[in-house]
């Protein structure tokens, strides 16, 4: 009975091989499965990877590059030439405000308007006055009148006659004073009447020529001041009243936009929440620097009027040309550097301020070298020369690890044997797809008829 037991008992050993041969085969699969999937991706991968034929290109002996010309580089900052806080002349709160940041304007264009209902009351209150001291030089100048002439004449036959009834009747007293009918008192009474009589002739007779002649012309000159005067105090309440407008002083763009309808402005003290000091900022974008601080160290590698290239971080495939407008006449301390302004020579619209820009301070003699070489023939003319099936709208394609990367150039004249002269974006030593297909994209992986990549 136990030797039929130990029979029926299982081995342990024979299980662990049995085991170990049903796993075997799925080891085999999964490897079988994994190197059919590496020949079927590098075959994927061999199928989509273009294949393109290059070329080294070559810089002609006696070419000059961009390289050489450029003696130093440094970044900094554009901005406006002029940038204008505009402010208002005259007090007041904001009526109208006609202008957005960004907006183009032109010289003596209405950007801002003041509420004007006090200024056009002085100016009312100056006319008026003027108006007044006018018609009194008027009368002056005009002198007497006819009837005042003629009532003064008048006024002295008057008082003549008068005076020769006094003297009449002080003779008749003389002449009865013997008969003793009169008393001296009345003799006296009659003298002092016609002696007052007398006076009176004469204090009318002045005044007749006095109105005869007119006003005198020292009269005359002081209210001539007079209105001169008011008339410079009527200028002053136009001129507050004309500058409640406020008007662009040169064509340019604005730049920042201050106060709000209802805010107040003042010529004086300016509040962070009170009255506004200036009302808007405004430049000229067609009048572009940029500032660089320059080390004490490259200075000596700057000149005036040494032309540049400028490059903006935002657009770093568009170059400008520019001039040296600039050097400071005395250094930073602090920073060991020299402030240059480099002037814009062609900006457009897409240069803004305070963008980041490099510039490169070029040789000005190699630099007339080149432009001198521009002019000679074709053939005589060392460049840089490539097929003309490389080039794409005005641009061709390099391989760079592998993959194709677009470069923009500056094509030439084409050679009779079909090549095209490049005069930038290429500086030698790249390898040139010499025929792009239409579909070969920036960045497409490729691989050269070599078996290169």
């Amino acid at each position: 009975m136990d030797n039929e037991l130990n029979k029926l008992r299982i081995d342990k050993s024979q299980k662990a091989r049995r085991d170990q041969r049903a796993v075997w085969p799925w080891v085999l699969g999964i490897l079988i499965l994994l190197v059919g999937g590496y020949f079927v991706w590098s075959w994927a991968s061999n199928t989509t990877v273009a294949t393109v034929q290059t070329i080294r290109v070559r810089v002609p002996e006696g070419a000059v590059l961009e390289s050489d010309l450029i003696l130093l580089n440094a970044t900094g900052y554009v901005v406006a030439a002029h940038k204008i806080e505009l402010a208002s002349k005259v007090i007041g709160r904001v009526a109208w405000v006609g202008v957005e940041m960004g907006d183009k304007v032109t010289k003596g264009q209405e950007l801002v308007r003041i509420e004007d209902e006090e200024y056009k009351a002085r100016v009312a209150e100056s006319q008026g006055q003027v108006d007044n001291a006018k018609a009194r030089l008027d009368e002056l100048e005009a002198g007497s009148r006819v009837e005042e002439i003629g009532q003064a004449k008048a006024q002295l036959a008057q008082a003549q006659s008068d005076l020769t009834n006094a003297e009449i009747n002080y003779k008749r007293l003389q002449e009865l004073e013997a008969s003793r009918s009169v008393s001296r008192q009345q003799i006296d009474d009659a003298a002092a009447l016609m002696r007052e009589r007398a006076a009176n002739v004469d204090a009318v007779n002045q005044q007749f020529l006095l109105v005869k002649a007119g006003p005198r012309k020292e009269q005359i000159a002081a209210q001539r001041a007079t209105v001169r005067q008011l008339e410079g105090s009527l200028a002053l309440s136009m001129v507050d009243l004309n500058n409640t407008i406020v008007r662009a002083p040169v064509t340019g763009t604005i730049l920042g936009r201050n106060v709000e309808i209802g805010e107040f402005v003042t010529t004086g003290f300016v509040g962070d929440n009170g009255a506004k000091g200036f009302v808007v900022s405004i430049a000229d974008l067609n009048d572009l620097r940029v500032e660089l601080d320059i080390s004490q160290n490259d200075f000596a590698k700057v000149l005036p009027a040494q032309p540049c290239w400028i490059v903006t971080d935002a657009y770093p495939d568009r170059r400008y040309e520019g001039v040296v407008d600039l050097i400071s006449p005395e250094a930073n301390r602090q920073k060991a550097t020299v402030l240059v302004r480099v002037k814009v020579l062609n900006p457009d619209e897409l240069l803004k301020p305070d963008m980041n820009a490099t510039v490169s301070f070029l040789s000005p003699k190699k630099l007339a070298t080149t432009r001198a070489a521009s002019t000679m023939p074709v053939a005589e003319r060392p460049a840089i020369r490539v097929p003309v099936s490389a080039v794409r709208d005005g641009a061709v394609f390099v391989v760079e690890a592998g993959k194709a990367v677009r470069r923009t150039v500056t094509v030439g004249t084409t050679a009779v044997g079909g090549d095209a002269e490049i005069r930038k974006g290429l500086i030698g030593g790249e390898d040139l797809i010499v025929q792009p297909t239409d579909a070969l994209k920036d960045g497409d992986p490729v691989r050269t008829a070599d078996g290169g990549n």
